[in-house]
C-alpha cells in the first residue's frame, strides 16, 4: 500500500517514483520545459445538491501523460488520491471511498472526475495534475454545493406574517413587497445550511396582501398572503364559530317545524261532533218550536189560580178543548 502526503506537489513525485521512476529521473535533467501550457488553473466550481458535475483537467494532450492524480481534498474530510499509470493503463486508489465519484471515462479517453450525486459532504478542493516527461501540470477545482431553501410564509399575530427560508446553502435573501416594520434573523447550522426568517407587521388597515420575495443561488421564490383585518388568531377563530353558529340555527328551526307538523297530525278535532249534533237536531227543534204555542196555553190554563165555580167551567172548557 502506498502513503501519499497532503501536499500534492510530493504526492505527484512519489506517484512518479513508483509508476515511472525513469521518466521522473529523465524529467529532473531536462533543461527545457513546454512554456505553452499552463501550469497551474484554479476554478469555483458551484453545484446543487443531487446534480451531476464533471470535473476537468489541464488541457494536456493525453499521448504525452505519464501519470494522471486526482487529489481530492473534502473540507473536513480525509484526503482521497487516484491514479493513473498511463503506459500500463493501471489505477490506484488510496483512502477512497465514496462510489459517488468516479472517472467520467477511461483514464486514456478522458480523464475527467465525475460525481453522479453531489452531497454536502462533496464541498471541497479537487486537484487533477498530469505528469508529462518534462514536467506535470495542475488544474484545481473549488467545489461549492448549493442547497436549495425550503421556502414557507404563514400568518403570525396582529397582522404580522412570517417569511422563512429553511436550511439553505448559502443564506438566502428575503426582501417584502410592501415594506414593513421587519425583523430578520439567520440561524446557522452544523452542516452549513443556514435558516432565515423574515418576521413583518403592517399597522395599516389599507395593506390587505404581503408579497415574500426570496433570492437564493439556486433560483428565486415569490410567495403571497392575505393579511387578516384587526389581526391574530382570534379573527381566525370567528371565521370557523360564524358558519357552525349559522348551520346550528338552520338546523334547530328545521326540528322546530317538524315538531309543530307533527303535533298538528296527532291533536283530534274536537269541536266538529257537536256542530254536527246541531245540524241533526235542527228539524226536531223546529218541529217543537211549532208545537209550543199549544203547550204553553194549557199549560198556562192549567197553572192559573181558579174558585170552584170557574173551575167547574174550567173543566167544561178543558173537555170541550180535548174533544171529549
Amino acid at each position: 500500500m502506498f502513503y501519499f502526503r497532503r501536499t500534492s506537489d510530493l504526492v505527484v513525485l512519489l506517484i512518479w517514483g513508483v509508476f515511472v521512476a525513469e521518466s521522473h529521473c529523465a524529467a529532473m535533467n531536462q533543461t527545457t520545459k513546454n512554456s505553452s501550457l499552463p501550469t497551474e488553473a484554479n476554478t469555483t466550481v458551484s453545484v446543487q445538491m443531487g446534480k451531476k458535475v464533471l470535473l476537468s483537467c489541464p488541457p494536456v494532450p493525453l499521448t504525452k501523460a505519464v501519470v494522471i492524480t486526482w487529489v481530492i481534498t473534502p473540507r473536513g474530510g480525509p484526503v482521497c488520491i487516484i491514479a493513473y499509470k498511463a503506459d500500463t493503463k493501471e489505477t490506484r486508489e488510496n483512502n477512497c471511498t465514496d462510489r459517488r465519484i468516479t472517472w467520467a471515462s477511461t483514464p486514456d479517453l478522458s480523464p475527467e472526475l465525475q460525481i453522479t450525486a453531489v452531497a454536502l459532504e462533496h464541498a471541497g478542493y479537487y486537484s487533477c495534475e498530469i505528469a508529462v516527461a518534462d514536467g506535470y501540470f495542475q488544474q484545481g477545482h473549488d467545489l461549492q454545493v448549493l442547497v436549495p431553501p425550503e421556502v414557507t410564509l404563514f400568518l403570525g399575530k396582529n397582522r404580522t406574517a412570517v417569511c422563512e427560508a429553511s436550511a439553505g446553502k448559502p443564506a438566502a435573501q428575503i426582501f417584502w413587497t410592501p415594506d414593513g416594520d421587519c425583523a430578520t434573523k439567520s440561524e446557522p447550522h452544523s452542516n452549513g445550511t443556514v435558516t432565515v426568517r423574515s418576521a413583518c407587521h403592517w399597522e395599516q388597515n389599507n395593506v390587505s396582501a404581503v408579497v415574500c420575495s426570496v433570492s437564493h443561488s439556486t433560483g428565486n421564490r415569490t410567495l403571497s398572503i392575505e393579511l387578516k383585518r384587526g389581526g391574530g388568531q382570534a379573527l381566525s377563530y370567528i371565521e370557523y364559530i360564524i358558519p357552525a353558529i349559522i348551520i346550528l340555527i338552520i338546523i334547530g328551526s328545521i326540528w322546530l317545524l317538524k315538531i309543530r307538523g307533527f303535533r298538528k297530525c296527532k291533536s283530534p278535532k274536537l269541536e266538529a261532533p257537536p256542530a254536527a249534533a246541531e245540524d241533526d237536531m235542527e228539524p226536531y227543534a223546529s218541529y217543537t218550536e211549532k208545537s209550543n204555542p199549544l203547550y204553553d196555553t194549557v199549560t198556562k190554563v192549567e197553572a192559573l189560580p181558579v174558585s170552584q165555580d170557574e173551575a167547574n167551567g174550567t173543566d167544561w172548557l178543558t173537555l170541550s178543548a180535548t174533544g171529549i
